[in-house]
């Protein structure tokens, strides 16, 4: 049975809305061979995006690879979730995956275990020597791309996992060398963290630099959001006014996951018709819910940085350096307020665009608010 409302995971099906121009475009990358990169806060459809996407496009000649590198600490374990992720997907029973990692991955002995259904329960161990050239590994899709005359796209998701490698800059030579060269194997690469997957495909220091074509994924506009919950109500036999669901996509600023979670809630304290009443009712759980996560943001913090959340809390999105928003909040020295802007943005609280900095989750902007005086 198809959810309601998703949040939390991956949408599909009737819970996946709009982003037609997105589609568009992954869409004809992915059929005409070219990198994708694809940028955006945390929770904003990714993942949902590139899937749906992929089941839309993908057929006997074209292949789509997944894999998230996310517990990938190490090269060794990169390769390792890399080779596994190719064969299994390129290969359409277990007894071709077997095949095609001795035919494919001939130089390496791995070591195959099966659970009870081979098809859903499968994994190969295997021990990469310093005699294994790792060109070797990053080159399997395109000879298997080759050697079968598919197209392959592999999507990895958490791609700025590889900022934390030892050696990170070698490690991504090692990869934009290899993958620079393939013709019949495209990438698809994205994560969670903006400001790394900025720094990874922009800086032109960096290996990736101009890889592929970077999306910077925006919001959903608000007319199609609210529609979608319009939609969603009236189909599972209950209703919503346009006012009210417009008041949904207000509170959550359009943010995906947010608005499908407060949509959830408010059709659990409706019975037939949604007002202002279940609406304040559903917004009142979703503080209470992420109380706990937000408490945890901000323990953390030193008297400095809170003061710097305080002023964006109060509006402040730039000229922190003034001397008047300085002294007013108690912000210290200009050396001080670079590093409290620099761990922020580490930390994924605080997203700079130009010379405006804001707090990048909606809900955390407004629970601060109410709860940070």
């Amino acid at each position: 049975m198809e959810k309601i409302f998703v949040y939390g995971t991956a949408t599909a099906g009737k819970n996946f809305t709009n982003r037609k121009k997105e589609i568009q475009r992954i869409s004809m990358n992915f059929r005409d061979g070219m990198n994708t990169i694809i940028i955006s806060p945390r929770r904003w459809g990714k993942t949902s995006l590139v899937r749906h996407v992929a089941n839309a496009v993908q057929n006997k000649n074209l292949k789509i690879v997944f894999l998230d590198i996310f517990a990938c600490k190490t090269e060794e374990e990169f390769f390792k979730q890399f080779s596994k992720a190719i064969i299994q997907q390129t290969s359409n029973k277990w007894e071709e995956w077997v095949e095609n990692t001795k035919k494919f991955l001939s130089n390496i002995n791995i070591k195959f275990t099966f659970g009870k259904d081979p098809l859903t329960e499968f994994s190969m161990e295997f021990e990469l020597n310093k005699d294994i050239d790792p060109a070797y590994i990053l080159n399997l899709p395109e000879r298997i791309a080759q050697a079968k005359n598919i197209k392959i796209v592999v999507c990895i998701d958490e791609f700025q996992q590889i900022g934390e490698f030892k050696d990170s800059k070698v490690f991504q030579k090692k990869l934009r060398t290899q993958w620079q060269l393939h013709q019949k194997t495209s990438y698809c690469l994205f994560g969670s963290k903006r400001h790394l997957m900025i720094e990874l495909f922009e800086n032109k220091s960096l290996p990736f630099y101009k890889f592929g074509d970077i999306i910077f994924l925006e919001k959903i506009d608000k007319q199609h959001l609210s529609a979608y919950i319009q939609e969603r109500f009236s189909s599972n036999g209950k209703k919503i006014s346009e006012d009210i669901a417009n008041q949904i996509c207000d509170f959550t600023d359009c943010h995906s996951s947010y608005t499908q979670q407060l949509a959830w809630l408010v059709w659990g304290y409706t019975k037939t018709r949604a007002t202002k009443k279940e609406l304040d009712s559903a917004i009142e759980d979703l503080l209470a819910q992420t109380t706990p996560f937000f408490q945890q943001e901000i323990e953390p913090l030193t008297f400095y940085q809170l003061n710097f959340v305080r002023a964006l809390k109060d509006g402040i999105c730039s000229e922190f350096y003034r001397k008047e928003i300085s002294d007013k909040y108690n912000l210290g020295t200009t050396a001080n307020i670079k590093r409290i802007i620099t761990t922020l943005q580490k930390r994924e609280i605080i997203s700079i665009d130009g010379k405006n900095i804001s707090i990048e989750d909606p809900i955390f902007e407004k629970w601060l608010k109410i709860n940070l005086k």
